[in-house]
């Protein structure tokens, strides 16, 4: 009997809380899943995204395949041994990447029948992913939700051509389903993924064609991973969510600035993932109420304050501005990783201060609260 399952607690006009419990563990939902692509959240530790607050991770099939390999994976026993992350895990297939290869006069990707076939952006060597194969990596990998492998077109693709995109995810999710229910003890969760574009007849199209299986939830694709327009993305999550089931859990792929956040818990979405925290602290920028902070800026040499006076993360109750910015400015490893630190602590405290405001029935209030000091920037789903 799988050990998955989605448990709805309460509702604030669309915005949703709810458990999910996996065998590594219940998560607290609307969640914010830091990405950690190759097996690890750039620049921490497990131990530091526990402290943080972390509930659950992200992993990459398409990564981890390439390296450190499927037979080092299995040898270590899975994942969560081999990175020592005891938490819940969630695998994309790869899909988004392999398919990220396929644009422009070289391209690495051909669009087989049965699967596709790509070459290795680290060495050139050729290899193949089937939705079966990929349905296999992530049983070695061990991740507790698994992504089916799935056709990702380009945010500038015409009708037609997300159309074609739609019936291939559509039968692969077909292949992937059976050779997944093949097994009859299956403690890992499979998730389907529908795409569309802004299209809101592909939308619809696709969820028919992928509910016809009992997926355990539903990822909205295409929304923030092949470069859409805010406006696009809008499009095409207010077109796809009105579609799904109330009693399985809703995953917006790839969004992460805050605003969008609130925005989609806001519609009804219960899981997020983005790497933006990581790349932002990589590139010496915060998150504070009042918007992002650049410590690259002058006047922060003698700006003694926290990083956020509001903000409860290891980094705040311990360093300054200055400190910090003068470790960015200087390139030093320990700068990096204190404004990760932040920015993922600071998603992780507004979406947990938002299902608390649900469960409180005051969602709508501390969204207004947070957007009027907050200031966002123009690429953001909505102002």
């Amino acid at each position: 009997m799988n050990k998955f399952k989605f448990n709805l607690q309460t509702t604030d006009g669309k915005a949703r809380a709810g458990v999910i419990i996996t065998p590594h563990g219940e998560i607290e939902t609307p969640v914010f899943m830091p990405v950690g692509t190759a097996g690890t959240v750039k620049a921490m530790t497990p131990e530091e995204l526990i402290e943080g607050g972390t509930e659950i991770i992200l992993g990459n099939t398409y990564h981890l395949y390439l390296r450190p390999g499927m037979e080092i994976l299995e040898k270590a026993g899975g994942l969560h041994k081999f990175m020592n992350w005891n938490g819940p895990i969630l695998t994309d297939s790869g899909g988004y990447q392999v398919f990220s290869l396929s644009q422009g006069e070289n391209s690495l990707v051909k669009i087989l029948d049965n699967g596709v076939e790509f070459r290795s952006y680290k060495d050139g060597s050729k290899h193949m992913f089937t939705p079966e194969k990929v349905i296999d990596f992530q049983r070695i990998i061990g991740s507790d939700i698994m992504m089916p492998l799935d056709f990702c077109p380009s945010a500038e693709a015409t009708h037609d051509e997300i159309e074609r995109a739609v019936d291939i995810t559509s039968k692969w999710f077909a292949q992937a389903w059976k050779h997944y229910s093949k097994r009859k003890n299956n403690d890992q969760a499979l998730f389907a993924i529908v795409q569309g574009g802004t299209y809101a007849d592909l939308r619809k199209k696709s969820f028919l064609a992928l509910s016809q299986w009992p997926a355990h939830g539903f990822s909205i694709g295409g929304v923030a991973n092949a470069g859409e327009s805010k406006e696009k993305q809008e499009a095409a999550l207010n077109a796809t969510l009105p579609l799904l089931p109330i009693d399985k859990p809703r995953y917006l792929m790839g969004v992460g600035e805050p605003e969008d956040l609130l925005y989609g818990i806001e519609q009804g979405v219960d899981m997020f993932d983005c790497v933006t925290p990581t790349r932002l602290g990589r590139h010496g920028t915060i998150w504070t109420p009042t918007g992002k902070l650049n410590l690259h800026n002058a006047e922060l040499k003698d700006d003694f304050a926290p990083l956020d006076d509001t903000c409860d993360c290891y980094t705040c109750k311990n360093y300054s501005r200055a400190y910090v910015a003068h470790l960015i400015r200087e390139n030093e490893i320990l700068g990096v990783r204190l404004t990760t630190m932040h920015n993922i602590r600071f998603l992780i405290n507004l979406v947990k201060g938002a299902r608390k405001a649900i469960l409180e029935g005051d969602f709508e209030a501390y969204k207004s609260n947070f957007l009027k000091s907050y200031s966002f920037s123009s690429s953001s789903l909505r102002k």
